[in-house]
């Protein structure tokens, strides 16, 4: 589908971004010639930045502050795309920006994904980097989170589910920005035109993908049936993205639960705003927030 000329009602600062924004940008048409550009050279590796293969295969991609403590608190960071394409290294930046604003290790984690590895294979290559970021010397453990936007953030819950049934690592806190966090959203939502990138056609190739075979009761976060003994939580979702209405409604839950949960509703955004703009105020300040959660749950002073 095309870009769109209509910005009414979309936050300022993301107008101009909006109205050339396709509102589906993910189908199985459109992977292949996707997952062909993001191996193109092009992206150099940022000075600094530790590529790590484990012994399970899985790769993760190691940033580090410029001045660190002998053990610092530590992100596992769970890239966006799907479930279906995607790759650490198009979070770099917003890596860097988390080690060096507060002085933290980031460990971003190359899961294996759908459908040619559908449920649990990506869920146990995020478990399989917590554990080996928890275990670094340079870590403290009792300061670990785990993260991601999108279908990362939607890998983020679902880890901190898994952990918590599995141990024997206890996260601080699960940051999950716009997550992907409900299959049954495709039967429920709306068909909105300020959709940008990710609508109803997406998500549901998406789930299917994902889930292939799986039992959608165990492998989708929002149909736990028990939410309590999780982690804390930080929930930050536009009110112009697809997935605002499961995200908020996990909040509740989360609440209900006796989980702590922090929401951040930006009005007018759409999916993955602040990796589309990134210098937009609104951004900025989003990120701000992400960066105030974490410094929370990790005890770091504010300077």
């Amino acid at each position: 589908m095309g870009p769109n000329t209509s910005d009414e009602g979309f936050h300022p600062d993301l107008r101009r971004h909006a109205r050339f924004l396709p509102q589906q940008l993910v189908s199985a048409r459109t992977v292949p010639i996707l997952r062909a550009l993001q191996g193109l050279p092009g992206l150099r590796r940022p000075r600094g930045v530790e590529v790590v293969s484990l012994g399970s295969g899985v790769r993760v991609r190691v940033h580090r502050p410029s001045v660190a403590a002998t053990r610092t608190p530590a992100l596992l960071w769970i890239h966006g795309g799907g479930y279906v394409m995607g790759c650490a290294q198009q979070d770099d930046r917003l890596c860097r920006r988390f080690a060096h604003k507060l002085g933290i290790v980031v460990a971003a984690v190359d899961y294996r994904l759908a459908p040619e590895h559908p449920y649990p294979e990506p869920l146990e290559d995020c478990y399989s980097a917590l554990r080996w970021l928890a275990d670094q010397p340079g870590v403290d453990s009792t300061r670990v989170a785990i993260g991601g936007g999108s279908a990362g953030g939607g890998l983020a819950a679902a880890l901190a589910l898994l952990v918590r049934d599995r141990g024997p690592i206890t996260p601080i806190l699960q940051l999950l920005t716009y997550p992907m966090l409900d299959d049954r959203t495709v039967a429920a939502a709306e068909v909105a035109d300020y959709y940008r990138l990710w609508n109803v056609r997406s998500n549901l190739w998406g789930w299917a993908s994902y889930l292939g075979n799986a039992d959608p009761e165990v492998a989708v976060p929002a149909r736990c049936a028990d939410l309590t003994g999780t982690a804390p939580a930080w929930i930050g979702v536009g009110s112009y993205d697809l997935f605002h209405g499961e995200d908020l409604a996990y909040a509740e839950r989360l609440r209900s639960a006796g989980v702590g949960c922090t929401v951040q509703v930006v009005d007018g955004a759409f999916h993955a705003f602040d990796l589309i703009a990134p210098s937009a105020p609104v951004s900025r300040s989003f990120f701000a927030s992400q960066c105030d959660s974490l410094r929370t749950a990790f005890a770091i002073p504010d300077i």
